[in-house]
């Protein structure tokens, strides 16, 4: 049924591109056949109940079973519900805050959406404070909104500006190769110089190390390494690691 698609993983993409999800002509007597469905990704946009539209140019990724997405470089990042982000404090109105994320609008964040938040103890946030946050509505007719906790209503994660450390920004491409479950940038990195790093998909990246030197370093060999092969990073990683920079 994905045959056509799966031809296509790792090709690059541009928009207008028509893909068919048509049902096997051939049928089994003695399996049950179960309905096998598709989850699209960015970059990709359903036309029908048989057409795949692709909406963004770049390279086609696959992950099992049947999940899809256009990976690319922009420079304006486009909300996508439950995606995480870092985003910039810019305004406290009232009981909302405005968030800026990289997006063509502002987000607005409740202080209710943070963890332990009432009406009595309001989390202690100011403008130009870093917050790591969900998107939980993102979509054209309505103004996006984040919140900095789960469905239970607990943080999985730190939400408040981080003390020290370092904010890098437009590193669109790199975000999804850091998060990959065995990242060989992230496993270089680590052992170049132990940090903590904090990656929003908005192509935001937090880093702090035990120096500022070190934090500044990082900071640098990521925006580097963006765009190289995997030979070239690791030669960069190599001269770091000498001090030769």
């Amino acid at each position: 049924m994905f045959s056509g698609l799966r031809e296509k993983v790792g090709q690059v993409l541009v928009p207008g591109d028509e893909f068919s999800l048509e049902v096997q002509e051939t049928l089994s007597l003695t399996e049950p056949l179960k309905p096998e469905k598709v989850l699209l990704g960015p970059g990709l946009k359903r036309r029908g109940d048989r057409k795949l539209l692709v909406v963004k140019s770049g390279v086609l990724r696959h992950k099992q079973p049947h999940v899809f997405w256009v990976e690319n470089h922009q420079r304006r990042y486009v909300p996508a519900k439950g995606e995480t982000i870092i985003g910039i404090i810019t305004v406290k109105s009232g009981d909302v805050f405005k968030l800026d994320f990289g997006g063509s609008e502002q987000a607005s964040l409740s202080y209710l959406a943070f963890e332990g938040a009432t009406k009595r103890n309001r989390p202690n946030v100011q403008v130009g404070d870093l917050v790591f946050a969900q998107f939980i509505v993102a979509n054209q007719h309505m103004e996006p909104e984040l919140v900095c906790v789960d469905s239970a209503g607990e943080s999985q994660w730190a939400w408040s500006i981080w003390s020290g450390g370092a904010a890098v920004q437009r590193l669109s491409g790199l975000v999804r190769r850091l998060l990959r479950p065995r990242s060989d940038v992230l496993s270089d990195l680590q052992k170049l110089f132990p940090c903590e790093l904090v990656v929003g998909m908005n192509g935001r990246l937090w880093v702090k190390a035990s120096s500022v030197q070190q934090t500044l370093i990082i900071c640098n060999l990521l925006q580097s390494c963006e765009t190289m092969t995997t030979a070239q990073r690791q030669q960069l990683f190599r001269r770091a690691a000498q001090g030769v920079l």
